[in-house]
């Protein structure tokens, strides 16, 4: 009986197996890869497999032929999004079998054929697919996390400077949730701590053509500009202009309301803004990666006011799910409380972790 159980679990085992590592993918140079595709991301795809103990990570543009039975959120380049399983039908072409008529963004009905169990697909080139998720994979597949670290010494006057960085991420079908903490303390002999945090919490609802709607409420404290807390609560409408395997571009405009305290003796305000932002992200720069963002908030509500926010993240992965960061952080207020600059930045330089 003994011998029994153990024949059956090892036939269950090996079914399971078997199961799991369903996905290839073929090369360029005719390499052959066997697994389980996990996701595609930014030009680069993430595959598991049962004979390395690490997943494997390869170009998205080196990959000719893709064979899979997993279902995936499935991103074009034109903004059209999938709930679906994909498989090559040609060196330069994949077809997409797509199960939910609501991931389907008003296709013109040529394009469209019946599968043999009632589904919808579509072929599209295979470098139109600029987003893979396996929808299997549930929670964990789906979060996006990071954590950055820095610190240094001057024996001078005993400087010590530490930065903190981190955010944390979710995406959904539709919507998706992220969050960024930036913090530095700098503390000297016989001179005032200097003290700088900043952070986000934003929603995205993902809408036809790569169109979107965000909210994001901000926060900013900052002694060099004598910001005790700046919140906002930003609301509008985006666009990715360019999305690709190699970079995206995209805008966002709306209106934020701006609450702001003082560490001095100025009394707090409020006041009506509007926004005008832009991001670009380079990432098929080698192990480099860059990522860019510029916000200016014309005031609605103080005559001739002016304010802008700039950041600038250069990250090099030098191993798997650690990098280097060099980052900068900017703001500008043409307008701002007496005794105050106008102008304050920081750069950073911080070993980080992705998950």
């Amino acid at each position: 009986m003994r011998h029994l159980l153990l024949l059956i679990f090892f036939i269950l085992a090996s079914i399971n197996l078997a199961n799991a590592q369903t996905d290839s993918l073929v090369f360029k140079n005719k390499n052959l890869i066997i697994g389980e595709i996990k996701s595609m991301d930014r030009g680069v795809i993430i595959i598991e497999t049962d004979y390395s103990d690490s997943d494997f990570k390869a170009e998205w543009e080196q990959i000719v032929n893709i064979q899979s039975r997993t279902n995936f959120l499935i991103s074009l380049v034109d903004g059209r999004r999938f709930n679906g399983k994909i498989r090559s039908v040609s060196d330069n072409e994949v077809k997409i079998t797509f199960y939910d008529p609501e991931s389907l963004i008003r296709l013109k009905k040529k394009q469209i054929s019946k599968d043999t169990e009632g589904s919808e697909s579509i072929i599209v080139p295979i470098y139109d697919i600029v987003y893979l998720n396996a929808l299997d994979e549930g929670f964990w597949s789906r979060l996006s996390a990071s954590i950055d670290f820095g610190w240094s010494l001057t024996r001078a006057n005993n400087l010590r400077t530490v930065n903190l960085r981190s955010s944390l991420g979710y995406l959904a079908d539709r919507w998706k949730f992220g969050s960024s903490f930036n913090g530095l303390r700098s503390t000297q002999d016989e001179i005032e701590p200097v003290r700088r945090s900043d952070g986000n919490i934003s929603y995205v609802y993902f809408l036809q053509k790569d169109y979107f709607l965000i909210y994001d409420l901000t926060y900013l404290s900052n002694t060099e500009q004598l910001i005790a807390s700046r919140v906002g609560n930003k609301i509008g409408i985006g666009k990715y202009v360019v999305r690709t395997n190699k970079s995206y571009f995209g805008f966002q405009v709306g209106a934020n309301l701006n609450n702001e305290q003082f560490l001095d003796d100025s009394p707090g305000k409020r006041s009506g803004e509007s926004f005008l932002g832009a991001e670009v992200s380079l990432y098929d720069i080698g192990d480099l990666k860059l990522l860019s963002n510029l916000t200016t908030y014309p005031s609605l509500t103080e005559k001739g006011r002016f304010r802008a926010d700039f950041k600038l993240d250069i990250k090099y992965e030098f191993l798997s799910d650690f990098y280097i960061n060099l980052g900068t952080t900017l703001n500008f207020d043409n307008q701002p409380v007496e005794s105050a600059t106008s102008l304050d930045y920081i750069i950073q330089t911080t070993v980080g972790w992705s998950l």
